[in-house]
């Protein structure tokens, strides 16, 4: 993983060699690499950044974001006002790292004013325009050249994931991104060089990236911007601190796949505390899910992930992914009767969750993935078995609803939104303590 990483910084070394003068530094580290001045953009002469935010809308897909000079006598809080100096209807969280380059000068003693709001799926608005504030008095000027972590806050409840995801704010005229994950605080945090306490790095166009590895202990993380060919841009955002320790303190696991792994409306991710049932639980958990589990590969890492953590009790749902994309029921209940064993045989009361309904035109509209056509019969059989065994259904509210999943309670079909998360806390709070 390491070598595919760099790669790339080594053709251009290649070519740094044959310009002599314009290199950063010395290669003291075998990690490190020199990196010709004008392959890459400091925040020296390079972007004046500045970070706008405002409150989150936990229905939102997308906002728009709209700054004008001027605010017209009759402004409509239904209309986009004409002549805006900028415009942006492709934003996924709710903030935004904005180049002040592109924008009349700031300094110049004109004020700009800004507002945003909320659409959906489809494109149609969700909500009306905020009310309009002015840009100088908002905006948080950013002195690195780099994304901007989405810090996680230590304690909360939901948000002890084995599995991370890093969330980060784009960075403007990045194509791509390089997550580094380091089992120390990097050397220095200026600058563009890898560190030599790396242990992990990958690219992504996204900017919420799902760590592929269970991260147990202390350990760091940051991001930096790249081009089309995988040049850097700017420099490392400062390193952010996570740990996750198996003290013993924390006795209930959560175990599954995406569903229980957090995110949803498509532009959640499990660093969204509300997307995640975890959250609303009155007993702390930690999270040991991993999204895209099949309940074959719930089986396989069970040793790995699980027993670090001294529990004693394991909140287990998987099976969805399998019986959606066509896999034997009894198969997926095989699974299941094995994760029971293997937390008996090690001290743990298994607990079955039973598995919500889905809707697979909602899923094809939102992954273009197909659904095995089977896939009722399928989850009638296995909630049918965990009803025989210590569970608890958070299943049934939703069957009440209908035989598919409505549209309001998960948009893109499966992973459940705000509503549903809450509901399903709701049906756990009622009956885990009788398996405590």
């Amino acid at each position: 993983m390491l070598q595919q990483s760099l790669k790339g910084y080594w053709r251009w070394l290649l070519i740094g060699a044959m310009l002599p003068g314009i290199f950063l530094g010395q290669m003291d580290n075998p990690l490190q690499h020199r990196v010709p001045r004008y392959l890459v953009r400091y925040n020296q002469g390079g972007l004046s950044l500045g970070l706008l935010q405002w409150p989150e809308n936990l229905q939102a897909v997308r906002y728009e974001l709209e700054i004008f000079s001027q605010v017209p006598e009759e402004l409509d809080p239904e209309q986009p006002v004409e002549g805006a100096v900028y415009r942006n209807g492709e934003i996924y969280t709710n903030r935004i790292l904005l180049d002040e380059g592109k924008l009349p000068s700031l300094d110049d003693g004109l004020p700009l004013f800004w507002r945003v709001r909320a659409y959906d799926l489809d494109g149609n608005p969700i909500s009306s325009y905020s009310q309009p504030k002015e840009l100088q008095t908002t905006l948080v000027r950013e002195l690195r050249d780099a994304p901007v972590p989405r810090s996680r806050t230590e304690g909360e409840n939901g948000m002890a994931l084995l599995y991370p995801v890093y969330s980060y704010t784009a960075l403007p005229g990045a194509q791509q991104y390089e997550v580094e994950v380091l089992d120390q605080m990097p050397e220095q945090t200026e600058g563009i060089l890898p560190s030599r306490h790396r242990v992990y790095a990958e690219t992504t166009t996204l900017t919420d990236f799902y760590d592929k590895a269970p991260r147990i202990g202390t350990y760091y993380w940051r991001v930096r911007g790249m081009d089309g060919r995988g040049r850097p841009l700017g420099e490392w955002s400062l390193p952010e601190k996570v740990s996750l320790e198996p003290s013993g303190q924390v006795e209930v696991g959560i175990y599954g796949d995406s569903i229980s792994h957090g995110g949803g409306h498509l532009s959640f991710s499990p660093a969204d505390a509300a997307y995640s049932y975890a959250h609303y639980l009155t007993v702390p958990t930690v999270n040991l899910s991993e999204s895209g589990d099949t309940s074959e590969m719930m089986v396989e890492r069970f040793r790995r992930d699980v027993l670090p953590f001294r529990l004693k009790t394991l909140l287990i749902m998987g099976g969805s992914n399998s019986l959606r994309d066509g896999t034997d029921p009894d198969e997926v209940i095989a699974d299941l009767k094995t994760l029971q064993a293997l937390c008996r045989e090690n001290g743990i009361t298994p607990v079955l969750l039973t598995l919500a309904p889905i809707n697979p035109g909602n899923i094809r509209k939102a992954f273009d993935e197909p659904t095995d056509r089977d896939w009722q019969e399928s989850f009638r059989k296995v909630n049918a078995y965990i009803r025989t065994q210590p569970h608890i259904d958070v299943a049934a509210p939703f069957e009440a609803m209908g035989p598919e999943l409505p549209t309001e309670m998960a948009l893109d079909g499966l992973h459940g939104d705000v509503a549903m998360k809450q509901i399903m806390g709701q049906v756990i709070n009622a009956h885990v303590k009788e398996f405590l």
